[in-house]
């Protein structure tokens, strides 16, 4: 339906037939057909945001560095129409635009030449909130009692910044967002200023290794900020006041977790590390969002590591389309698995038996790992679980040897980018040197029960 919001407001717009022709309104994604846009690919977001959490007012300029993939008359970007735009320019000019669902329409006054970088400049402003997943979960600029929980996951980015918001089309970043001196304002990246000017504060983070949109967030609220470096890591962490008394050592757990997992799957990607533990009872779930994890409550060892493993799988190397979403959840379960076998809180083994126990007629083994179904199911245990007992047969079927390298090889090779089912399966068997076919149509592709 957003795609054929998104085509309805494209028609209402008269292009020159001389040049060029306008971006797809989708990327093609089977699950959300809306969702990214085509034509162009993003490099950079600058986003200067203020925000009032009395009000829940927010005020925006995203100024966006991206190249064309073709001759562009017309683009869109992902925006709920709940946000409205004031002004949109593109290399220092004005351009027409149109709102209509989540889709905003650009048209440049000139055509832009293919493989051409151009600049786009959005004032917007509105009062945010966030949006209902199709499996009933909130997700984007969700209001807490003292400002925002803004976790993305799938398709929230679009409730708070204008951008092409698929998966695909990642971006590094730089976030300015002023708030009442009373807040604190935390994203991904890098802490590189903090400006207090009256009763107001500006806060300045740069995350400059590309990051899907699903994984940005800016959060807010009354936090104890602290940025230490645990071991080789830089490690920003926000605390709720409400939970501080359980998150004194947050911080200096980050450090054997990671040093961990750099050792089984190389180093760690990212220049910081770090959390974003911020009351509130009603989201019930953790989201990896990139280099600072965001938790509703202060997070258990296994959750620790799973969220963490993420900045492996699923942050550094991002699945292509949403249905492939095991090599985020299967990963990082398996990791998960993984180290509460390392500090003897329960073995590998036992975990993969749990889940191999559940009964062949559950619905847990009539779900395909690699296609769980469509968007409500996304995060339901066939993806987890089924994904995490996948690379557990695979380890025993080609040794740990061959395994590890494939793990690794996979972060390294994909590193920053996206990669995809395929990918994986090619991977592992020239690793293995051998047929998997048979073995992967088994456990990611056909309902029912492998054996092991």
């Amino acid at each position: 339906m957003k795609r054929l919001l998104a085509l309805a407001a494209a028609a209402l717009l008269t292009v020159s037939a001389s040049a060029g022709s306008p971006g797809d309104p989708g990327a093609g994604d089977p699950y959300f057909p809306g969702q990214g846009n085509g034509g162009y690919d993003a490099g950079h977001y600058d986003l200067a945001l203020d925000y009032n959490p009395g009000s829940n007012a927010l005020n925006g300029v995203a100024t966006i560095s991206a190249r064309t993939t073709q001759e562009l008359t017309r683009f869109n970007l992902d925006l709920v129409d709940t946000l409205k735009v004031r002004s949109v320019t593109v290399d220092g000019a004005a351009a027409s635009f149109s709102q209509q669902g989540t889709e905003l329409v650009v048209t440049p006054a000139a055509a832009l030449a293919a493989g051409a970088g151009f600049t786009t400049v959005v004032s917007y402003g509105g009062r945010p909130t966030h949006v209902l997943d199709p499996d009933g979960s909130r997700d984007g600029w969700i209001r807490t009692s003292d400002g925002v929980f803004n976790a993305n996951e799938p398709q929230g980015a679009m409730t708070w910044y204008p951008g092409n918001h698929h998966m695909t089309d990642k971006a590094t970043y730089r976030f300015a967002v002023t708030v009442p001196s009373t807040r604190v304002a935390v994203a991904n990246g890098d802490l590189t200023s903090r400006n207090t000017g009256g009763d107001r504060t500006t806060y300045v983070w740069d995350a400059r290794e590309p990051m899907a949109s699903y994984l940005t967030t800016v959060s807010i609220g009354k936090f104890i900020l602290t940025d230490t470096k645990v071991g080789n890591f830089r490690t920003i962490v926000a605390v709720d006041p409400k939970l501080a008394k359980d998150a004194t050592t947050l911080a200096q757990r980050h450090g054997p977790v990671l040093d961990y997992f750099s050792s089984l799957f190389g180093p760690y990607p990212f220049s910081s590390t770090g959390a974003i533990v911020d009351h509130e009872p009603n989201v019930g779930y953790a989201l990896e969002t990139q280099t600072r994890p965001i938790y509703p409550v202060v997070p258990s060892e296994s959750l620790l590591a799973h969220e963490l493993a993420h900045q492996w799988f699923g942050d550094s190397v991002t699945p292509s389309r949403w249905q492939e979403i095991w090599l985020n959840e299967g990963f990082a379960t398996y990791a998960e698995w993984l180290w509460q076998d390392k500090i003897g809180q329960r073995t590998l083994q036992a975990s993969a038996d749990g889940a191999y126990a559940r009964p062949e007629t559950d619905e847990f083994w009539q779900t395909p790992t690699a296609d769980p179904g469509g968007p409500a199911a996304l995060f339901h245990d066939p993806v987890y679980d089924r994904g995490a007992l996948t690379l557990h047969a695979l380890r025993g079927m080609v040794g740990d040897t061959a395994f590890f390298t494939i793990l690794r090889t996979w972060a390294t090779d994909h590193k920053y980018g996206n990669a995809d089912t395929a990918a994986f399966i090619e991977l592992s068997e020239r690793v293995a040197g051998r047929d998997l076919s048979g073995f992967f149509d088994a456990w990611l592709f056909k309902p029912g029960k492998p054996a092991l």
